[in-house]
């Protein structure tokens, strides 16, 4: 049997991360290590390691663990930045990037990002934007592999209150999905669990190159998880 895949996750405490950290319990393939500013509560049967550090000293983890991949599904919100662009950018951009950087600094191969899909330098939205503008940092940074995931809505619980908008798009995103055909298919709804689940397959393909997933991809990849035994 082959040694199981080093994951690291920052952000563990967020949607993606939690649901990774779920769908790992059980599997003897991966190795999970969440780093984070705050510690969180894990799930009965999980097998991992947990590291609270600030952002600043994640570089000096990444070389202590020597992980295969980062999973990079650090994030917030504009209501929680203040609608301040800046401290939007300070987590979105600015330690999404600097936590990749030091991750390749030492030593680490392979990346995976949760991004957004419309993701766009040239979009008018503030949000995507930057989204688009991350996407393009990553890649330049010099990683062997990167997968970066454009997920529609997300649907899962939130350890926060979503916002009304939100709530009401995963109420009716069973009727939407529907209606979402051809080049609209990517931005159907996608649930937390199928996400994590095409972040685990992913993390343990080796082959080289950039790669980006929108939601049927994700789907594919997510199906393509080796199911556990017994």
């Amino acid at each position: 049997m082959s040694d199981p895949t080093r994951i690291a996750i920052v952000g563990a405490t967020g949607l993606i991360g939690r649901a990774i950290i779920d769908q790992s319990v059980g599997r003897e393939d991966v190795r999970i290590l969440a780093i984070g500013r705050r510690e969180m509560k894990l799930p009965r049967g999980c097998r991992m390691e947990m590291v609270v550090a600030d952002p600043g000293d994640w570089g000096t983890v990444f070389e202590r663990t020597r992980p295969d991949v980062v999973v990079s599904a650090l994030g917030t919100t504009w209501n929680k930045a203040g609608k301040n662009e800046e401290a939007f950018r300070a987590v979105d951009q600015a330690l999404v990037l600097n936590t990749a950087k030091a991750a390749h600094q030492h030593g680490v191969k392979r990346i995976i990002a949760v991004s957004s899909i419309g993701a766009d330098v040239a979009a008018k939205n503030f949000y995507l934007r930057v989204k688009g503008e991350v996407e393009r940092g990553l890649l330049k940074i010099g990683f062997d592999r990167v997968d970066i995931l454009r997920p529609g809505l997300l649907r899962g619980r939130r350890q926060s209150d979503r916002r009304a908008g939100e709530r009401i798009g995963i109420a009716i995103s069973p009727i939407a999905d529907l209606l979402m055909h051809g080049k609209y298919r990517k931005y159907r709804s996608i649930s937390d669990a199928d996400v994590a689940q095409a972040v685990l397959t992913l993390a343990m393909r080796r082959a080289a190159g950039k790669f980006v997933h929108e939601h049927d991809a994700l789907k594919l990849a997510a199906g393509h998880l080796p199911r556990l035994q017994g």
